[in-house]
């Protein structure tokens, strides 16, 4: 067992390591306009099994740089997935946004609880699930320090911040949990195809209800044999066929 341990040890190390050489690669070729050797490095890396918001940042770049439309905002929106409030990203995205055809106006949501996710979503999960840490760790060391400490007033005081902290622990476990939620009922796409033609029905006789082109994002709502249901940001709904987009 524990030699297998050192095997799976130096294994992953060397994996890192080799993943890091690459990433530095493709950095330089980036950097020098070498734009599709980049991509082809940053496609290793992710081979691998390896990921990171900085990784899909570079290779949205990248793309852009090419006027690859789909891939850079895909991996801007894979990246986005990973840092939500990344100052970069968001403006980087909105340059890859503005080449695509399709204007599609946002309908307002309302509602409170819309509010809500709108502030659950503007960080990742792991940031929230670090923060439910931290907080627990505070309620610890103030009930500690209150379970021991001998002055009433500040035995009270120190009992209200752990009260406090542990409140604040468990909303961000709240958050972090609802932020998966969100993901997971919230599936999105984007159209690959330079054109796409959206149905009314799961068929190739259904009629056209609108054509859709490369770089737009759509809601996944189901999935029907090789079709897929979506929703535009509008709420204009139908379905394509599946290889004329690719879901995030």
């Amino acid at each position: 067992m524990k030699n297998l341990f050192y095997i799976l040890f130096f294994f992953s190390a060397s994996l890192f390591a080799q993943n890091e050489n690459l990433f530095e690669e493709a950095n330089s070729a980036y950097a020098e306009g070498n734009y599709e050797q980049a991509i082809e490095k940053y496609e290793q890396i992710l081979a691998s099994g390896e990921a990171s918001a900085a990784l899909y940042y570079n290779l949205g770049n990248a793309h852009y740089k090419l006027n690859h439309i789909a891939p850079s905002i895909y991996n801007y929106e894979k990246a986005l997935m990973l840092q939500p409030r990344d100052s970069d990203i968001n403006n980087n995205i909105e340059f890859a946004r503005n080449m695509a055809l399709d204007a599609i106006e946002e309908v307002e949501q309302t509602g409170f609880q819309k509010s809500i996710n709108s502030f659950i979503s503007r960080f990742s999960a792991d940031f929230w699930a670090k923060f439910a840490i931290f907080f627990s760790l505070l309620f610890a060391a103030l009930f500690l320090a209150y379970y021991y400490m001998n002055k009433p007033l500040v035995k009270r005081l120190l009992f209200g911040g752990s009260v406090v902290m542990l409140i604040c622990c468990i909303a961000t476990i709240y958050f972090a949990y609802s932020k998966e939620e969100i993901q997971e009922n919230n599936q999105f796409a984007i159209i690959f195809s330079s054109e796409a033609q959206v149905r009314n029905e799961p068929s190739v006789r259904g009629e056209e209800a609108f054509v859709l082109h490369e770089g737009t994002k759509t809601k996944v709502l189901e999935t029907y044999q090789e079709w897929i249901k979506i929703e535009l940001a509008n709420g204009d709904q139908g379905w394509i066929l599946r290889n004329n987009l690719k879901t995030l």
